[in-house]
């Protein structure tokens, strides 16, 4: 059996909608059914197309050693996910449907008739270097991209580099004229990787220099270009990324003068607001030396002394970028000598907040000085006694629990639950008093806590009296999870029932109820049928279905068969204008 047919039979819906999964595989079916999909042919084994999308998109299936199918995108949503997405389900389709059309499957013959791409190498070989000339420049003359890509070749060629071409492509690739929204940002960000690759050409033909001067202008023009892109996907963090890894190479090999990359760097570090050479200490440390570390540290000192010390509540808002910029780089400084002391006085500098206690102690514990790291946590809950960082007050509480001094602790956990009193910190409090004293401490502290809770319920309940839109701030949900999460099953119920709960929480409760109380399963799933009808859209249909599925599994067990019939035709009829929700009714069949 040749492999062409292999593919062929490989290919079925079943296949496709299990790869790509209910979403993916509709979408593509619409792409496939609104004719997105030409030139679907059959090269070198395997099945190639191209889609319409946001732009044009190539796709290649293919069969795997292993008899599995090969698939590749080259969207973004499979450049991240490396998944089956929809332009696959839809070549799949399209390929599926053209051999079902023509009645037979492609034989040898038939796909050797397509030219491929190894006839296009065998036509290129054939022909004299002028001719190939000439193509290339006429086809440059229509096509930007190819015109740029060999002007930036033509600039790189010989002992010197012409700068001027290279940085028009930057300013070309880098700045649109307009705003750069969420569809194009792949094609923005592909045209960007084409001159990010040109550079790196440029340093495997040793012109390092160049490519300093070349990746400085080009991280200028990034970062004013950052307001004029909408970066959802973090296309321009990746490129930042790489374009100061390009800075960075180069630097190593040409090994610039130590006191001018010191003054450079630490300038650019300390005022961009997209983190450009940040922790440049470390980083360039081997290509600075001793002599350009002494002038970076030189020069963070100098802007360290202008830098206010702030005390509980303070702020510094009007420095605050700048403010947190040469923090980083004193922290970074202070790391490298590996005296813990020097970096606690650069931490110390801003105790505005409870959390900043915390990361005193905590360094303090990771060296081994576990007094001082008490110490601090103690005066972190002294300047925030109240609603203080919930991560100090277990950092202090583990220290206690460790030196015996249980009530300490849950006195320190109490005041957490009381600042927040929900499941989380219930969860959290249970760990704390039977580490304190076993199941008969946590008895005790349980039945404060859940006081505590219902008296939290009651009084969001006054406060919300006569305010419409804080109709579920007073509902037992939390009380719901709490007795859930003790597998008491029966208590949440009536907690739900009294009080009310969210909805994923009435589906568990009616998913662990089905068995012995069928009609108060019946009851949630009912009620939550129309809800999820009205939200008009497939999910939401899907999910509808499967509910009145569950409903009429559940009728039939409780021997209810005419009134499940009423409840199906009440359904139907209620919505019979929603073709896709009726479909799926039409669907079901009860086991």
């Amino acid at each position: 059996m040749d492999s062409e047919s292999n593919i062929v039979k490989l290919l079925s819906t079943h296949m496709l909608r299990e790869l790509a999964g209910e979403s993916s595989y509709s979408r593509g079916a619409e792409y496939f059914n609104e004719g997105r999909v030409y030139d679907v042919h059959l090269e070198n084994d395997s099945v190639l197309a191209s889609i319409k999308g946001s732009r044009v998109y190539r796709v290649e299936l293919w069969e795997e050693e292993d008899g599995e199918l090969g698939y590749s995108c080259t969207c973004p949503f499979y450049r991240d996910t490396m998944t089956f997405c929809k332009h696959c389900v839809a070549t799949g389709l399209a390929f599926m449907s053209r051999e079902n059309n023509t009645g037979h499957r492609p034989s040898k013959q038939k796909a050797e008739s397509q030219l491929s791409t190894k006839d296009v190498e065998a036509f290129l070989e054939a022909q004299d270097k002028s001719s190939l000339i000439t193509l290339l420049l006429h086809h440059a003359k229509d096509d930007e991209q190819l015109r740029s890509r060999l002007l930036l070749e033509a600039g790189g060629t010989g002992k010197k580099v012409h700068l001027p071409t290279f940085k028009r492509a930057i300013d070309r690739a880098v700045d649109w004229g307009d705003f750069v929204d969420y569809k194009s940002m792949y094609e923005y960000s592909e045209g960007i990787s084409k001159v990010i690759e040109s550079l790196r050409s440029l340093m495997a033909k040793n012109h390092a220099p160049d490519v300093v001067d070349l990746s400085e202008y080009f991280l200028k023009r990034l970062e004013a270009q950052m307001g004029m892109v909408d970066d959802s996907d973090g296309y321009m963090g990746d490129i930042l990324a790489e374009v100061q890894e390009l800075h960075h190479h180069a630097c190593v090999k040409m090994k610039p003068a130590p006191k001018q990359l010191a003054k450079k760097l630490f300038e650019w570090e300390l005022h961009s607001d997209w983190e450009v050479f940040y922790g440049a200490s470390e980083r360039y440390a081997a290509v600075l030396g001793k002599e350009g570390l002494k002038v970076y540290e030189d020069l963070a000192e100098e802007e360290w002394k202008k830098v206010p010390s702030l005390i509980p509540g303070q702020s510094d808002q009007r420095h605050e970028g700048r403010r947190f910029r040469i923090t980083s780089i004193m922290e970074h400084l202070a790391s490298r000598t590996g005296d813990v002391e020097k970096l606690v006085a650069v931490k110390a500098k801003d105790l505005s907040l409870a959390y900043s206690y915390l990361e005193i102690a905590e360094l303090y514990k990771q060296a081994g000085k576990t007094d001082k790291a008490l110490e601090w946590a103690e005066k972190g809950a002294q300047a925030f006694p109240k609603q203080t960082d919930s991560r100090l007050r277990e950092f202090l509480a583990n220290e206690y629990h460790k030196r015996k001094r249980h009530q300490d602790a849950m006195n320190l956990i109490w005041d957490e639950f009381t600042d927040f009193p929900d499941f989380e910190k219930y969860k959290l409090l249970k760990t704390h008093a039977e580490r304190a004293g076993g199941a008969e401490a946590w008895k005790q502290w349980r039945e404060k806590a859940l006081q505590s809770i219902r008296e939290r319920i009651e009084e969001s309940k006054r406060t919300a009296k006569g305010k419409k839109y804080l109709w579920n701030s007073y509902d037992h949900s939390d009380l719901v999870r709490i007795f859930l999460w003790e597998k008491d099953v029966d208590v949440a119920w009536g907690e739900a029932r009294d009080g009310g709960c969210q909805e994923s929480l009435w589906r568990e409760l009616a998913a662990k109820r089905e068995a012995e109380h069928p009609e108060d399963a019946l009851s949630v799933y009912m009620s939550l049928v129309e809800p999820q009808v009205r939200q008009m859209n497939n999910d939401a249909y899907r999910d509808a279905a499967a509910l009145v599925k569950k409903i009429g599994i559940l009728f039939k067990r409780l021997g209810r068969a005419e009134e499940w019939n009423h409840y199906l035709s009440t359904i139907r009829a209620n919505h019979k204008r929603k073709r896709n929700f009726m479909a799926l009714l039409e669907k079901i069949e009860l086991s």
